[in-house]
């Protein structure tokens, strides 16, 4: 990659009382996660969530934040090109994560390494490119979060990306919520109720595609459709919780003998 920036890293509380090694959750658009001065359109606030999830279930990660490369953002989280918006540059994005980005972390901490214990996610684009990374490697990632993804990018071409794919085990949270566009600025209220239904639809064809393939509802993978929710970091935040239960307890179990 061209670009530099800094990578921000998530601890459990008990990391430091102990010689337990973790999974590691990759997520997308990082300065989004954890603090409202670094956002750029609210925090996530995945430590919170992650702290109580430990305190309360038990259930405990080593959660790194990717901050997107700002104006190149689509740039990175498509590696589809779309001829309007760009894009094209996800592949380099992530064989960066994966090649450099990864190993670096499982070096430094104590990691879990393997696929089983390694997620990656994101929202909007970011669940884009956190969907075609679990795909593209599933050497490197069995589990996924994806939340409100943009599958619409570059005319839809996920999908056929998607048909062309093999199934491969692993967890997988998808969402969406019924109002993605009920926040935007553009079009009237007939138009925005149009584009939210078309939104949430693709993600069901996703979600049809997924249990085709073999990922079993409820086991494999777990679909949320929130009433009312629109595409912002509040709603996503407010999902955060069911999507690291879904992904993390078995893993967590395993980790315990």
């Amino acid at each position: 990659m061209d670009n530099h920036r800094d990578i921000l890293v998530y601890l459990p509380p008990s990391y430091h009382r102990g010689d337990r090694h973790y999974p590691v959750l990759y997520m997308q658009d990082g300065q989004n996660l954890f603090d409202n001065v670094t956002s750029y359109a609210g925090e996530w606030g995945v430590d919170e969530t992650m702290e109580e999830l430990g305190h309360q279930e038990g259930i405990e990660a080593i959660v790194v934040g990717l901050p997107n490369a700002g104006v190149h953002r689509l740039d990175e989280y498509s590696p589809f090109r779309d001829k309007r918006l760009g894009g094209g540059r996800g592949d380099d994005y992530l064989r960066f994560m994966v090649e450099t980005i990864k190993p670096q972390i499982d070096e430094e901490f104590r990691t879990l390494p393997e696929r089983k214990y390694t997620g990656i996610m994101g929202s909007s684009m970011g669940g884009l490119i956190s969907l075609y990374a679990f795909f593209e490697y599933p050497h490197v990632f069995g589990l996924v979060g994806i939340m409100s993804p943009s599958l619409w990018f570059a005319g839809g071409a996920i999908f056929d990306y998607i048909a062309s794919t093999s199934y491969h085990t692993g967890k997988v949270y998808l969402d969406a919520g019924t109002r993605e566009y009920g926040e935007s600025q553009h079009g009237g209220l007939l138009h925005r109720a149009t584009a939210s239904r078309r939104y949430y639809a693709s993600v069901r064809r996703l979600k049809g595609m997924l249990v085709r393939k073999g990922y079993r509802p409820l086991r494999d993978i777990m679909h949320v459709e929130e009433r009312w929710a629109g595409h912002s970091e509040s709603s996503w935040a407010r999902r955060l919780p069911p999507a690291m239960r879904f992904l993390l307890t078995e893993a967590m179990r395993q980790t315990r003998g």
